[in-house]
């Protein structure tokens, strides 16, 4: 099972290097995840099947918490894949530079998994700078100038970002002297043995290394120029994988500290950087003048909307979980929208786009539903966890966080409403015959039609898998 996930897409994107077929490109694109989510499904059910050898197989596998980030990242792939089809027509890609794409994308894909399914801490570090190499070559793939700057910036912050993470892990294993092992099943068994200094010590250079990926502030820089330079079905797995698959990163160390009875410090600081982040991207997105920055700046909100709600331990840890999912799906759609919205008026400025809902009714109400489901206006599910993170504060005796929680929320709303409205609304401009198919459509509408679901009654068996995800922290 394990071995299909990390190596079937690299062997078929070999092949679609070779062929160069735009058929057996596409073939390969979305056949790979399909097959993501019927493992994802078969593990569901509990369906395994082995075929790395024993002594690989310890350093992966499938835990409650793992499954739910790689089932997530699945349905997103998914999603983005089908959407592809588009992006490819309406660039005019010829069939060597399709296979490209889908190799440096399949490539990408396999790198985030490993991070998901990684049971050893060194052996995660890998991943994620894998991920960051993998993902730079899909940020540059227009070769832009400013895709090539952001592409830069982003492999420069990362790195920097990663060999500090790097130093982190040097310093756990100075703390963790006689216990020859960091595998985190190891390191969680006798995290109580640590010396606490040093843990601390190495808590501080992992968090600041791996949140860097996440793109919490104030180590964002790279997010709001990669995140709108790439092109859209990259931009949507960029935020709604990516983050995730580091932020899973994040949780596995934390657990850590937890096990070490250090909740309290690594509390602290989840919670300044969750509302440091709120606050920041409530300035950005008050004065954005580019609507995939706009989409940038809110995945910093939720990462900071997610931090704080893990920052809250066991009070906040089933609406962590819920908006993890929430924002995966709603920022999918939203992503991949804005590649319609490119389409049509081939340019990023919200000054440029008037009247999407007379010209493009469709694009421009999966554009209105997406901002209603991003900011949580019921029947939205991030409702639902924006509540549950306010009782949690309530409960945790931090009611007066609850005050510059909604003030962020509000400048936030007020700046993406007033952006939709102005692309909405007004007299149309477009003066272009470009007509989308129904495909650019599809995976945005059944991904809006999930949450909306969701944000009505989350089923029982979504509701148990997301308890069980949970119960990993703590």
């Amino acid at each position: 099972m394990i071995a299909s996930i990390l190596l079937i897409p690299i062997i078929f994107s070999l092949f679609a290097l070779l062929i160069k077929n735009k058929v057996y490109n596409r073939i390969v694109l979305i056949g790979n995840a399909i097959i993501y989510l019927i493992i994802a499904i078969m593990r569901w059910l509990n369906v395994v099947w082995f075929v790395l050898p024993a002594w690989l197989l310890k350093y992966f596998s499938f835990d409650d918490v793992g499954l739910y980030f790689f089932s997530i990242m699945s349905i997103v792939f998914l999603a983005t894949s089908v959407y592809s089809v588009f992006y490819f027509k309406e660039s005019n890609l010829t069939a060597y530079q399709e296979a490209v794409f889908i190799a440096e994308l399949l490539f990408f894909v396999v790198a985030m998994s490993g991070v998901i399914l990684s049971t050893h801490i060194a052996l995660l570090w890998v991943f994620i700078e894998g991920t960051t190499l993998t993902s730079a070559l899909l940020i540059y793939f227009e070769k832009k100038k400013s895709s090539l700057e952001a592409a830069w910036k982003y492999v420069y912050i990362c790195s920097i970002g990663i060999a500090i993470a790097f130093v982190g892990i040097i310093v756990l294993s100075i703390g963790s002297k006689g216990i020859d092992s960091l595998f985190f099943e190891n390191l969680y068994k006798y995290a109580a043995e640590k010396n606490p200094f040093w843990l601390k010590i190495a808590f501080a250079f992992l968090f600041v290394g791996i949140g860097t990926k996440i793109g919490v502030a104030p180590i964002h820089a790279w997010l709001p120029d990669a995140h709108s330079e790439a092109p859209s079905p990259v931009s949507a797995l960029l935020s709604g994988t990516l983050l995730n698959s580091a932020l899973l990163g994040i949780i596995r160390i934390n657990e850590i500290f937890i096990h070490a009875h250090q909740e309290d410090f690594i509390n602290f600081f989840l919670l300044l950087t969750g509302f440091l982040s709120l606050m920041v991207s409530s300035v950005f997105i008050l004065r954005v003048k580019n609507y995939k920055r706009m989409l940038a700046y809110s995945s910093i909100e939720n990462m900071g909307i997610i931090f704080i709600a893990l920052g809250l331990g066991k009070a906040g840890i089933y609406a962590a979980m819920l908006h993890i999912l929430v924002h995966s799906l709603s920022k999918t759609t939203f992503f991949l929208t804005s590649g319609n919205i490119y389409y049509l008026y081939k340019s990023k400025k919200i000054e440029s786009v008037n009247g999407l809902l007379y010209s493009e009714p469709k694009t421009a109400w999966l554009w209105i539903i997406s901002t209603i489901t991003i900011l949580g206006v019921p029947p939205s599910p991030a409702f639902i966890t924006k509540f549950l993170i306010i009782k949690a504060l309530w409960l945790s005796n931090l009611g007066w966080l609850i005050i510059p929680f909604f003030l962020f929320i509000i400048f936030i709303t007020y700046g993406m409403i007033n952006v939709a409205t102005k692309m909405s609304f007004g007299s149309s401009q477009l003066s272009t015959n470009n007509k989308i198919p129904g495909y650019a459509y599809i995976p945005q509408f059944i991904l809006l039609l999930i949450l909306i679901i969701m944000g009505i009654i989350i089923p029982q068996q979504l509701n148990e898998f997301i308890i069980n995800a949970g119960k990993f922290i703590g």
